[in-house]
């Protein structure tokens, strides 16, 4: 603290300060030093011991106001102490600010100063290199106010009076220009003086010398005013009066010269002392720079005025320089400088110059504008200052003076003028050191000597090696040289004989011819200490008593406990002058009785330092200062039972460099001092708990201790952990004389059973503990196996097999258990290191908790394992867990190991199959190898699959495919199959005959035939192809023929038709393509037909190759447009084989006319479509055009039918008159405007899709006789002409033409209660042709309509499953909020198959979407009116076209809230899935609608899982116990994630807690994001709870943990109890 004021004090001075400081006092500059250690060992505790910070005064402060008075008291003075604390600092604050007010106020005053001293002198004044100004800073300064704070003032160290202020008088002379004291000793009237030399010199000095410090030898002082003027230092007079009219006599014929040349002068040139003169050519009129000069250095020397009063005279010459100046010199060397004389005025003048020169004319005359030179030698005998002038008489009335001067900047010393020793005891020895540094600009050279020895004719004389002494004093070194800013260290010597002042002179001479003088004084003195005060007093020698035969005082101690402490204080004054270093020692007291009157021999005492004493005295060692009471503490501190007896002395000067004397004892002081035992009592001696405890279940009793010592106890209850936990709280404290502390017992089982403890109470300093007798029962925890047994089913050896299991604990205790197979188990198998691996195999379960356990089982034998997995509980019951396991090695076989093949042939692969049999529960893998054998170079084999997996028990059928390049028969053949962990291979021996190419023809038989029929006929004489007796016109009859090859041998075959061979194309293939449309179809029939025969046969395929064992079906095909019967033979060429002939025959009939609107085919009903109309309306007729594509005329006879609904008619029975229709007039028939038989037109029609015809036959009558039929037929309407109608009703289709009919509704006005009417209805067409029998064509109204649903294609083969985690939601920077919507897309495509389009509409509710990526195909997006959350898609698709329908799912908050909501309330398909590894998913199913305009409805299963985290804490309750008020005790808390999905939580304070005070429970990190589970261990994060008391009482929180995505809130109670005892201060400090 005094080191800080002292640097604070100091701090604020800056530069200015201390240089007046210096330039004031010229002594020394101390710098600061560290004193760290002098502070600390002075005050102790004081200053090394902590502080209390602003952190804990502010705590302490705010706990205020709580019961503990005590604590009420101390926060009261802390309050005062603090205030008095920024009072000093305010005060601190204040003395800075003045300072440096004051030092700013200094600076300008100087500046002021300086600038008035710049004005005075003009521009010549930096050329001076004057010192700045006396600084001002002692007058400004508050020294008061320092005084005050004990701040070192101004006035404390400058000790010169205050200048005396006198009325102004004008301006005074600047310092610069007056006379120093140096001018004054080196220049004198007296001529001769100049011509002593150097000891004769000094010897005149000394006496004139001032009383001042070395320094001011060169700095400018004024010891007092000179106002004498120049003229005393004018040319001396001469010596006699002879030596003058010598001289005027000279000066007489120099004039005569001047006589002749005594011409007229210029009027407009003067003479200089004119009344209109002084004109010069050199100084300007301008500004007449000499008279300002002669104004401001006005009575001083100038190289131009030789009189201050006369201002008439005009100088004639200037010198250049002004002055001889000679600076830097040594003794001993010659120094010139060359000095020109000008001249000013415009005629010639005389020059007398007394050193010879040069000039530039005869007998000394000097013409206008010429010049004089002259050479001045400068020869130094010594190295001080020099002055003199050179006097140059001319014509005018004053000589011309020129100034000569050398000075060399002396050194300048900072050593004191008197050197104080201080005080010294006698005989003793004190040296000091000071610091002697050169601060001038030139080296110097020093000897110090007595005063006596001074003048001496030589340094080297009187200087002397080591001390230079003058009893008591001595200085060195006697001689020393400093160069300029160099410095060293002058050692000063006191050694006292007698107790008195002493005071002597040394002489301090510099070759420069500068001496100084400096006093060195110092007291002796004798050593005086005394004894004032003792607490309690001193003690008297009891009557009797032995007592030490030197010691002067006598002290008691009370009887104390052992390693007791007790204080007392002594107070010793020193009455010396000195400072006493100082030591106690502790001897053994000189025990001797004397008689009275009785002396001792004090040169027999022998002192024997005490090393088991009981006392001491603090400080040990140190100073006493002078004229001081010094306190000293002397403590009593046994450390056994028994009486202490010591005497302390006090020595001074112990190894002190400055003191060289012994050590002299200057007091002795007996003490002495006893012992005796503690005394405590237990109240109760033993405690008994009683009944049963669970173990790891803390009980607590209470009971007291009563402490009857003379001295307050330090005691330590001893902790018992080897098995049960027995502690005591406090477990160490102190008690006071005669008090009693309350304790509560704390015990803890570590096993079932009864326990039975002595605690002991250790006491401080007492060999004997306290014991306290403890009794207790425990029992232990309780732990159960969720499965009976632990299967592990079937093994391979040397794999693993992993099994988890769950272990609960049943009570509320923690339990620790470990597991590990039965050793009985493994000795009995002859293993000592189990198979199993057990994950955790020990741990700890938290109460009523479950841990799950791992087994992972790993067996290199095969066997059938039958084991027990023991459960060991500390302190508890174990259990045993039964395991199973099958252990087996992969093994398999062949079920037949030698394969024949009944048919081989040459060169063409044989296959086989084979079966490989699994003969274990393992899969097997194999691998078939190479072909081994004597025949191995004719034939190759392979295996298919060659290699693969066969499963448990598993029968896999095998192909095998032999190529033989060898005829006959197949021997010494194998194939190897290699089986993964089998020692030996499996082989398949191969066998058979190989044979020749054999093909047979067949034709297949009609699907009614019997089984004997369906044979097929080998023998080709037997073949017949018969194409049919009723073969219709133009259709297309085909027939097969089968072509089997027995063998397998592949050959190429040729069938054809020997003569009606159809013209097709020239190669088969080209048909084949032609064949493929509609275009191909039609061309290929005509190019068929070309040939005019009316039939023709094509073969396909009429070439190719037989495969081996192929049984090729050869279609041919018979085409026709002519009726008639046909016979012809197909020729087979099969590889080398003889040709083989099969005979074809067919007879045609059939119809050739058809309609344009369905074309040639015939095996549909045309239909035509009205549509709907208003009834009563205009008719509505179409068109319908007939073809005939045959060369001949038929004609068409038309009949209309309607078709009633409640029609129940079966049958029509018809009789008819004649010719049923008879030919019409011939105008009245319409024939065909229009008949075209262009290939062209006819490519046309064949393009039209085909229809189908109803042929109906009815008996004709070619005959003129008109007869009666009767016909019987299906009823299929009732004859109408109304509402439709055909116009007309007979017409004639030319050959190869068409012609057209006219079809019409007539709309049938309605019933006012009928809103619509639906007719059907058909027509039939009756062909005539010569001979033959009328055919129909039937062409119905009725529209067929079927149902069609478009294919559905999606991205997953499982459909449209959405995988969504809640966790999408958090973005990328969470302190900026979740986001509201998470869209997960899939793709649903729509293919239309058929060939109308479809219209349909698409349904689906929240959380899904759905959106069209072709706006074209959809209609329209919307949602549906009855249900807010339903949206609808309408599209519609073409035939053969597709769309693509987006399918989106939403994850929204609002779709986490659903897990937390009563089943009542839940969405339809909703559903929360929880698993067993603590995940937990949302599960959305819906189907999606897909309505068509017919009202028929598709379903498309529509199903999203969402993950959503799962938050758990590692506990539910945290308590703080007791802590200390204002002090912050923290706890952690493990956050747990088991979901697969990330957490963003919050920790949240209740409402309660932060309105009271939010800084009591504080929770740390209070959000963060918490990562999905990875693997089985869920992620973790730890929270910090922190606790700060305010007060003594209970204090209980709640803090919750809730997730921004919808997760259970977890909930931590918090509790904690403050207190003001300071023994919890130390026990929770963070």
């Amino acid at each position: 603290a005094k080191e800080s004021s002292l640097r604070a004090s100091l701090r604020p001075l800056g530069f200015a300060l201390f240089l007046s400081l210096y330039l004031s006092t010229n002594s020394l500059i101390f710098f600061l030093q560290d004193i760290s250690h002098l502070l600390s060992s002075t005050f102790k505790e004081l200053y090394t011991g902590d502080v209390i910070g602003t952190d804990m005064e502010t705590s302490l402060i705010r706990s205020r106001g709580g019961e503990d008075v005590y604590h009420e008291a101390f926060v009261e003075e802390l309050q005062k102490l603090v205030a008095e604390y920024n009072c000093r600092l305010t005060e601190a604050d204040t003395v800075e600010e003045n300072i440096i007010q004051a030092q700013e106020r200094a600076i300008a005053e100087e500046e002021r100063a300086l600038n008035v001293l710049k004005a005075g002198a003009g521009e010549a004044f930096h050329k001076i290199g004057l010192p700045p100004v006396a600084s001002p800073f002692r007058w400004i300064v508050n020294n008061k106010l320092l005084r005050k704070h004990h701040f070192t003032c101004p006035e404390d160290y400058i000790t010169d009076r205050l200048p005396i202020t006198r009325a102004p008088k004008g301006k005074s002379e600047p310092g610069y220009i007056k006379e120093t004291f140096s001018f004054k000793q080196h220049i004198s009237s007296n001529s001769e003086d100049w011509m002593l030399t150097e000891t004769a010199h000094l010897r005149k000095k000394p006496g004139s010398l001032p009383d001042v410090s070395l320094s001011t030898l060169t700095l400018p002082s004024t010891p007092e005013r000179n106002y004498s003027k120049f003229s005393a230092l004018q040319k001396p007079a001469r010596k006699d009066s002879k030596h003058g009219a010598d001289r005027g006599s000279k000066h007489a014929y120099i004039a005569r010269p001047e006589e002749g040349l005594n011409y007229l002068k210029n009027p407009r040139f003067f003479p200089l002392n004119a009344l209109y003169g002084g004109k010069s050519l050199v100084i300007s009129q301008e500004k007449n720079l000499l008279r300002i000069i002669k104004e401001q250095f006005k009575g001083q020397c100038c190289i131009f005025f030789l009189s201050f009063s006369d201002t008439s005279f005009v100088p004639v010459f200037l010198a250049n320089p002004p002055t001889v100046v000679f600076s830097d010199y040594e003794v001993g060397q010659v120094y010139e400088v060359r000095t020109y004389l000008f001249i000013e005025r415009f005629n010639s003048e005389f020059l007398s110059f007394f050193p010879q020169g040069k000039f530039p004319g005869k007998g000394g005359i000097v013409a206008p504008g010429m010049s004089c030179q002259y050479t001045i030698q400068f020869i130094p005998e010594y190295l001080g200052d020099y002055e003199d002038c050179i006097t140059v008489e001319t014509q005018a009335s004053e000589p011309l003076l020129i100034p000569i001067q050398a000075k060399r900047p002396p050194p300048v010393l900072t050593l004191p003028h008197i050197i104080d020793c201080g005080s010294c005891l006698v005989g003793g020895i004190k040296v000091i050191q000071i610091l002697c540094r050169n601060d001038g600009f030139s080296t110097g050279r020093f000897c110090i000597m007595p005063k006596k020895s001074w003048p001496s004719s030589n340094f080297r004389a009187v200087a002397t090696v080591g001390f230079v002494i003058q009893g008591p004093f001595g200085i060195r070194p006697a001689y020393f040289e400093l160069a300029p800013a160099q410095s060293t260290t002058i050692e000063v010597m006191f050694f006292p004989s007698s107790p008195e002042a002493s005071q002597q002179i040394y002489t301090i001479v510099c070759d420069n011819c500068q001496v100084n003088d400096v006093t060195v004084t110092g007291i002796g003195q004798l050593i005086a200490l005394e004894l004032l005060f003792v607490t309690g007093g001193e003690s008297k020698p009891e009557l009797g008593e032995i007592t030490d035969v030197t010691a002067q005082h006598h002290i008691r101690f009370d009887p104390q406990n052992p390693h007791t402490s007790v204080e007392k204080n002594l107070v010793i004054r020193n009455s010396t002058h000195v400072e006493l270093p100082f030591y106690w020692q502790i001897i053994k007291p000189n025990l001797r009785p004397l008689m009275p009157g009785g002396t001792v021999d004090f040169t027999k005492l022998k002192y024997n330092i005490d090393t088991d004493s009981a006392f001491s005295l603090n400080p040990k060692k140190g100073v006493l200062l002078p004229h001081t009471d010094h306190q000293f503490i002397l403590t009593y501190a046994p450390q056994e039972l028994k009486s202490y007896h010591s005497v302390i002395q006090m020595l001074v000067l112990q190894n002190i460099p400055e003191y060289k004397a012994e050590d002299v004892i200057t007091m002795e002081i007996e003490v002495k001092g006893s012992t005796e035992p503690f005394q405590l009592l237990l109240e109760p001696y033993a405690i008994i708990i009683p009944g049963e405890s669970f173990i790891g279940v803390n009980v607590k009793k209470a009971f007291k201790m009563w402490n009857y010592s003379k001295s307050s106890i330090k005691y330590t209850w001893e902790k018992i952990t080897a098995c049960d936990i027995v502690e005591v709280e406090p477990y160490t404290g102190f008690i006071d004389m005669n008090e009693c502390c309350e304790f509560e017992l704390a015990i803890t089982g570590g096993k079932p059973g009864c326990v039975s403890h002595n605690l002991p109470c250790k006491i401080e300093h007492s060999s004997e503990p306290v014991v306290l007798h403890i009794e207790a029962a425990f029992k232990g925890p309780l732990l159960s196996i969720n499965i009976p047994s632990l299967q592990l089913g079937l093994i391979k050896c040397s794999e693993s097999v992993l099994r988890t299991f769950e272990i609960q604990n049943l009570c509320q205790l923690p339990a620790r258990w470990r597991m590990q197979e039965s050793q009985a188990c493994l000795a009995e198998r002859n293993e000592e290191m189990s198979p199993f691996t057990i994950r955790p195999s020990a741990g700890e379960i938290p109460p009523l908790g479950v841990c799950s356990i791992s087994v992972q089982f790993t067996s290199l034998l095969c066997q059938r394992l039958h084991t027990v997995l023991e459960l060991e509980v500390e302190n508890g019951v174990g259990s045993h867990l039964p395991v199973f396991a099958e252990v087996q090695t992969p093994q398999a076989c062949l079920m037949s190991s030698h394969l024949v093949f009944s048919e081989i042939y040459f060169g063409v692969p044989a296959k086989a199959t084979i079966k490989l049999f699994n003969q274990t529960l393992l899969p097997a893998k194999y691998l078939w190898g190479e072909l081994v054998g004597s025949q191995t170079t004719f034939c190759s084999a392979t295996v298919s699959p060659s290699s693969g997996i066969l499963g448990p028990n598993e029968e896999k059928e095998l192909c095998v495919e032999v190529t033989a390049n060898i005829m006959g028969e197949l021997k010494d053949l194998a194939l190897s199959c290699s089986i993964e962990d089998m020692i030996e291979p499996l082989f398949l021996s191969i066998s058979g005959e190989v044979r020749g190419l054999h093909v047979s023809y067949s034709i297949p038989c009609e699907s009614g035939a019997t089984s004997e029929e369906k044979q097929m006929l080998l023998s080709p004489c037997d073949l017949l192809l018969d194409f049919g007796s009723e073969v219709a016109f133009k259709d297309i009859v085909k027939r097969q023929l089968i072509l089997t090859n027995h063998t397998g041998i592949s050959a190429p075959f040729k069938l054809e038709a020997e003569y009606f061979t159809g013209y097709s194309l020239t190669s088969d293939q080209g048909l084949c393509h032609m064949d493929k449309t509609a275009e191909g179809l039609a061309l290929s029939f005509l190019l068929m037909l070309s040939h005019g025969k009316g039939v023709a046969f094509h073969v396909q395929p009429s070439t190719g190759t037989l495969e081996a064992f192929q049984q090729l079906i050869v279609e041919i095909t018979a085409y026709n447009n002519m009726w008639g019967e046909y016979h012809d033979e197909l020729v087979c060429k099969v590889g080398d084989l003889q040709p083989t002939l099969i005979p074809l025959q067919m007879t045609v009939k059939g119809c050739p006319i058809f309609l344009q609107m369905t074309g040639p085919q015939t095996d549909k009903f045309p239909l035509l479509r009205f549509g709907t109309h208003v009834s009563g309306g205009d008719p509505v007729t179409r068109s319908v055009r007939l073809n005939n594509p045959t060369p001949f005329d038929i004609r068409m006879d038309w009949e209309i039918y309607n078709q009633e609904k409640d029609d129940e008619k079966l049958i029509d029975l018809l009789v008819v008159f004649g010719d049923p229709f008879p030919l019409k007039d011939t105008g009245k028939i319409e024939s065909a405007s229009v008949g075209s038989n262009s290939e062209s037109e006819i490519m046309w029609k064949l393009d039209q899709p085909p229809i189908s015809f109803e042929i109906t036959s009815s008996a004709s009558q070619t005959t003129d006789e008109k007869i009666i039929s009767v016909l019987l037929r299906p009823h299929e309407g009732v004859p109408a002409n109304n509402p439709f109608s055909i116009t007309p009703r007979q017409i004639v289709v030319p050959g190869g033409g068409s012609t057209s009919v006219h079809i019409s509704f007539t709309p049938q006005a309605l019933e006012e209660s009928t809103s619509h009417l639906q007719r059907d209805g058909f027509v039939l067409g009756f062909m005539s042709l010569d001979n033959e029998p009328s055919l129909g064509t039937r062409c119905e109204y009725i529209p067929l309509a079927a149902p069609a649903f478009p294919e559905l294609d999606m991205d997953h083969d499982e459909g449209m499953v959405f995988y969504c985690k809640a966790s999408d939601l958090i973005p990328t920077q969470p302190l900026l909020g979740v986001l509201t919507d998470s869209v997960m897309t899939q793709s649903l495509k729509l293919i239309n198959c058929t060939k109308v389009p479809l219209s349909f509409r698409l349904l689906l509710s929240t959380p899904f979407s759905l959106s069209s990526t072709d706006p074209q195909k959809s209609t329209k997006t919307s949602h549906n009116s009855k249900e807010e959350n339903e949206q609808q898609l309408q599209l519609a698709l073409y035939p053969q076209q597709n769309t693509l329908v987006k399918v989106s799912f939403h994850t929204t908050l609002e779709l986490l809230t659903y897990q937390h909501l009563p089943a009542s309330q839940l969405l339809p398909g909703f559903q929360v899935l929880q698993f067993e590894n603590g995940d937990r998913k949302l599960k959305f199913d819906q189907n999606l609608v897909i309505e068509y305009s017919n009202r028929t409805t598709q379903l498309v299963p529509v199903t999203a899982y969402l993950t959503v985290p799962v938050l758990e804490l590692s506990c539910d309750t945290l308590d703080f116990e007791t802590c200390f008020v204002a002090r912050t005790k923290t706890e952690h808390v493990f956050l747990c994630n088991r979901s697969g999905c990330r957490s963003y939580w919050t920790a949240l304070l209740g409402i309660q807690e932060r309105l009271n005070d939010p800084r009591i429970f504080s929770v740390s990190p209070a959000n963060g994001i918490l990562e999905a589970r990875e693997g089985d261990l869920p992620t973790k994060d730890i929270l910090q709870i922190h606790f700060t008391a305010r007060s003594n009482i209970e204090y209980e929180a709640t803090v919750t943990i809730t997730g921004m995505l919808g997760e259970k809130p977890c909930k931590l109670q918090l509790r904690g109890q403050g207190t003001n005892d300071e023994k919890y201060e130390d026990l929770y400090m963070t």
